[in-house]
């Protein structure tokens, strides 16, 4: 089979193919044993604080786009500058009585908006420190398991709580900002509310020529609230959306690397076993969407199997994908267990090279079987 590695900037498309169609729950397991399925005593009852001086090696991967999105690609909040609510003389009418009014409450919502502001701008900062805290302690977990490490492992099983903890922060921080957008939202009622008090005073009989002079300049400024506060609302429903969806994403690669850190092994953990007709029942269609076959050494597919990644997200982008190790059943039975163990080892390699194309580890599924038709090992892609 012929083919060159995927480039690296292949990847980020086929990456957000992924992420634009990720779920966005926000479920999270309550303390790690419960993400582990249980058997506590595969864990140390108290795991060390961090990694750092057990040869944990640092982090090199940079955060994934999602991240860069939280922590450096986000717009930064648009700058407020509280409006000058002008007053003006008491010209001793009723109307100016109900002028002075509406401009104590349009300095009210000045107030309110400069404070809204300055909150947006502290809750961004301190969802992009969970952020980056929390990729910190993913990169030492990915890190240590794909140079591989002891089934359970407790400077990693640390590490795993503190991205959890992170990302808690993170959930917490999406509560606030709700928070925040519910009053906003009521501040953009009001100030709706008073610009259509202000256009209905105008038609109030016993005004003189300075109350409407004075209605007129409110008008206006009451408008130019409006649009601040309007601006403040659409940077806090963007913050929602950003850290919501980030959090659904990186929900879902923690329990991925839960089950790696209780096998010891990146993937070890998703690998089952199917029969011949259980394989074929995972297919999508019956037909595999990519065969590597591994009869020589340094098999070159990555080309190849981009492409048909690529075209199979096109036609279904929700797309899950099912990597099935095929092994032959010929010789004796120490040849057959051999053979598993090479398949198996493949499907891996195979996996690994789709998360690096962009594919996300919770769209994927590894599993093995065995074919007396297969004359070596191969890896079989299907879409599921």
């Amino acid at each position: 089979m012929r083919g060159i590695s995927a480039k690296p900037g292949l990847n980020r498309g086929l990456f957000l193919a992924f992420a634009l169609t990720a779920g966005l729950s926000l479920t999270a397991c309550s303390d790690i044993d419960n993400m582990f399925g249980g058997e506590p005593e595969d864990f140390a009852s108290e795991a060390p604080p961090s990694a750092e001086g057990a040869g944990a090696p640092p982090p090199t991967a940079s955060a994934p786009p999602v991240a860069q999105a939280l922590t450096a690609g986000a717009a930064p909040v648009a700058t407020i500058n509280p409006v000058n609510i002008d007053s003006g003389p008491d010209t001793g009418t009723a109307v100016n009585k109900t002028v002075q009014g509406l401009r104590n409450q349009v300095m009210g919502l000045q107030q309110k908006l400069a404070a809204n502001s300055a909150q947006l701008v502290q809750l961004r900062n301190q969802g992009a420190g969970a952020a980056s805290a929390y990729q910190e302690a993913k990169a030492h977990i990915t890190t240590r398991l794909q140079v591989g490490t002891t089934r359970g492992n407790p400077e990693l099983v640390a590490q795993w709580n503190t991205a959890q903890s992170q990302l808690d922060v993170l959930s917490a921080n999406v509560n606030a900002l709700n928070a925040l957008g519910t009053d906003v939202t009521n501040d953009s009622s009001a100030a709706h509310f008073a610009l259509d008090q202000i256009g209905a005073t105008f038609s109030v009989s016993g005004a003189v020529d300075e109350d409407h002079r004075q209605l007129q300049l409110l008008e206006d400024q009451t408008s130019q609230t409006i649009v601040m506060i309007d601006r403040l609302l659409k940077e806090t429903s963007d913050a929602i959306q950003r850290q919501t969806a980030y959090l659904a994403n990186e929900r879902a690669n923690l329990t991925t690397l839960a089950g790696a850190i209780k096998s010891g092994d990146f993937y070890g953990g998703v690998t089952s076993s199917l029969g011949g007709a259980g394989m074929q029942s995972a297919a999508y269609g019956g037909a595999p969407l990519v065969v590597v076959k591994f009869d020589r050494p340094n098999v070159d597919y990555q080309q190849i199997l981009y492409a048909a990644l690529n075209q199979a997200l096109q036609n279904r982008p929700g797309a899950n994908f099912q990597v099935v190790a095929v092994s032959p059943t010929r010789g004796t039975a120490a040849s057959v267990q051999m053979a598993q163990s090479t398949a198996r080892r493949h499907a891996q390699d195979v996996m690994r090279t789709m998360t690096d194309m962009g594919v996300p580890a919770t769209r994927l599924n590894v599993a093995s079987t065995t074919d007396p038709n297969a004359t070596s090992s191969e890896v079989r892609v299907f879409v599921r």
